[in-house]
C-alpha cells in the first residue's frame, strides 16, 4: 500500500506512475505483437480487418473498464479518509455492479455487431475476419474487466508493482499464444483474439491470488454486500461518469474509423500504424492522468485540497518534459517505427504515418492538460466537465467524419483531433478554477467528519 497524502506531490506521482507506464508498456507491447504477427503472417487484409474494427473494441471494452476505474477512484477516497469499512463496501459494489453490466454488454454488443460493423464501412474483402476478431474479444469482455477490477483496486491503494509484474507475465504468454494459434496452427485472425483472452486469464488469476495473500484490506465479508443505495448510486454516477468520457472518446474514433475505412486497405493500415505509434507515446500522459486521478481522490479523501491542487499542475509538468523527448524521438523515427508494426515496405505507408505523427506530437502539451485535468477532476468527484470534454472530442471527430474528410480527405483525419485537444483544455481549465475545494487556500485539512459527509453524498 502507499500513502499518498504524506510527502511531495510530483515524487509521489511520478513513483505511482512509473510502474504504471511499464505496465501500460508491455500491454502495448503485446498489442502491437498481435498486429505485426497478424500482418507477417496473414497479411494486410487481415491486419487491416483487425485495425478496422479497433474503435469498436475501445468503445465497449472502454466504456466497461472506464466504469471500473471509476468505482476504483471511490475505494481510493475511502482509503485516504482511513475508512476500512467503506473501502471493502465499495469492492463489493464493484464486483456486483462490474459483472451485472459486463453482461448486459456482452449480450448486446454481440447482438449488434453486424450493424456495427457495417455502420463503420468495413468492406466486405475483410468483414468475415473482421467480424471473427472482434466477436472473440466481446465475447471475452468479462476476462478483460476481471483484470482492470483487480488492478484499479491495488492502484487505488497504492500499489502500482505487482499489477505490473503480472502484466509482464501476460504479454509474455500472449506473444507465444499468437505464434502458436497464428503461425504454428492456423487459426487466423481469431487466433490473436483468443491468444489476448487467455494472457488476460491468466494475468486476473495471478491478481487474485496476490489480492488473497497480500491486500487482504481490499477483501469484503459478507455483510459488505448489503445494498445501500446512496453508495451504488454515488459509484455508478463516478463509474458511468468515467465510462462515458473514455467511450465517449471511442465513439468518435469509431465514426472517424468510418471514414477512414472508405480511403482503402493502404490507409487503414497506415493509420492503424500511426495510431498504435500514437498510443505508445501518449501512455505517459495516460498514467500521469491516471496518477493524478488517485492522488487526488486519496488527497480530497483526506480533506487536503492543496495537494490536490498541486497534484493537478505537478502531473501536467511531467507530461510536459514527455511531450519535449516524444518529438525528439518521433520526428526522425517514425519510418522505422511503421515498418517494425506492419511489416511492409509500402512508400506510401511510411509517408502517410509520417504525415501523421509529424503533425499531431507537436499538440502533444496541450494533450497533457487534456488528459491529466479530466482524470483528476474524475478523482475528486467532478463528473460534469470530463463529460462535457468528451462530449466535444465526440463531436469534433463527427464533424470531420461528415464534413472535412469527404472534402480534403485524411487530411481532415488527421488536423481532427488537435483542434479538439484545444477546445477541451479551455473547457477543463474552467473546470479546475471553478470547482471550490480545488480553489481552497486553508492548508488545514478538513474535519474527517465533513470529508465523509462529501464523500457520502448520494444522487
Amino acid at each position: 500500500m502507499k500513502d499518498l497524502t504524506q510527502g511531495r506531490p510530483m515524487k509521489l506521482i511520478l513513483l505511482f506512475a512509473i510502474p504504471l507506464l511499464l505496465g501500460n508498456l508491455f500491454q502495448q507491447l503485446y498489442n502491437l505483437a498481435d498486429t505485426r504477427i497478424v500482418g507477417e503472417f496473414l497479411g494486410e487484409q487481415s491486419l487491416a480487418a483487425v485495425g478496422a474494427t479497433s474503435s469498436i473494441n475501445n468503445v465497449i471494452i472502454g466504456f466497461l473498464n472506464g466504469l471500473t476505474n471509476g468505482f476504483a477512484l471511490l475505494t481510493a477516497r475511502y482509503f485516504g479518509a482511513k475508512d476500512k469499512d467503506k473501502v471493502k463496501e465499495t469492492v463489493a459494489a464493484t464486483l456486483v455492479m462490474g459483472f451485472i453490466t459486463a453482461a448486459v454488454l456482452t449480450v448486446a454488443s454481440l447482438l449488434l455487431l453486424d450493424p456495427l460493423l457495417h455502420a463503420i464501412n468495413v468492406d466486405e474483402t475483410i468483414f468475415d475476419n473482421a467480424k471473427g476478431y472482434i466477436s472473440v474479444i466481446i465475447a471475452g469482455m468479462s476476462v478483460s474487466m476481471c483484470y482492470n477490477i483487480a488492478a484499479a483496486l491495488m492502484r487505488a491503494v497504492g500499489d502500482t508493482v505487482m499489477p505490473l509484474i503480472f502484466l509482464v507475465v501476460s504479454a509474455v504468454v500472449n506473444v507465444g499464444l499468437d505464434l502458436l494459434f497464428i503461425g504454428a496452427l492456423g487459426m487466423g485472425v481469431q487466433g490473436a483474439a483468443y491468444a489476448t483472452l487467455i494472457s488476460q486469464g491468466i494475468s486476473v488469476l495471478l491478481c487474485i491470488y496476490y489480492m488473497f495473500t497480500r491486500h487482504r484490506e481490499l477483501l469484503p465479508e459478507r455483510r459488505h454486500f448489503r445494498f445501500s443505495r446512496s453508495l451504488a448510486c454515488n459509484m455508478y454516477l463516478q463509474g458511468t461518469s468515467m465510462g462515458l468520457m473514455i467511450s465517449l472518446v471511442g465513439i468518435g474514433s469509431l465514426i472517424l474509423q468510418g471514414a477512414i475505412n472508405s480511403f482503402g486497405a493502404e490507409t487503414i493500415v497506415s493509420h492503424t500504424a500511426s495510431r498504435k505509434i500514437s498510443e505508445m507515446f501518449m501512455l505517459p500522459f495516460l498514467v500521469f492522468g491516471a496518477a493524478a486521478a488517485t492522488f487526488s481522490g486519496q488527497n480530497f479523501g483526506a480533506g487536503k485540497y492543496s495537494r490536490v491542487r498541486k497534484g493537478f499542475i505537478d502531473a501536467t509538468l511531467l507530461g510536459w518534459i514527455w511531450s519535449v523527448i516524444t518529438i525528439a524521438v518521433c520526428y526522425p523515427l517514425t519510418p522505422l517505427f511503421v515498418r517494425l508494426i506492419t511489416g511492409s515496405d509500402s512508400q506510401f505507408i511510411a509517408e502517410l504515418s509520417n504525415e501523421y505523427i509529424r503533425f499531431n506530437t507537436p499538440f502533444y502539451f496541450v494533450l497533457s492538460i487534456v488528459i491529466v485535468f479530466r482524470n483528476a477532476l474524475q478523482g475528486v468527484g467532478a463528473k460534469l466537465f470530463p463529460l462535457i470534454s468528451s462530449l466535444i472530442e465526440l463531436t469534433g471527430k463527427l464533424i470531420v467524419a461528415s464534413m472535412l474528410a469527404p472534402r480534403i480527405g485524411y487530411t481532415g483525419v488527421k488536423i481532427s483531433e488537435p483542434l479538439v485537444w484545444i477546445a477541451m483544455t479551455f473547457l477543463l481549465g474552467a473546470g479546475f478554477i471553478t470547482n471550490k475545494d480545488i480553489r481552497r487556500r486553508d492548508e488545514t485539512p478538513e474535519p474527517k467528519a465533513a470529508v465523509r459527509a462529501k464523500l457520502s453524498e448520494s444522487c
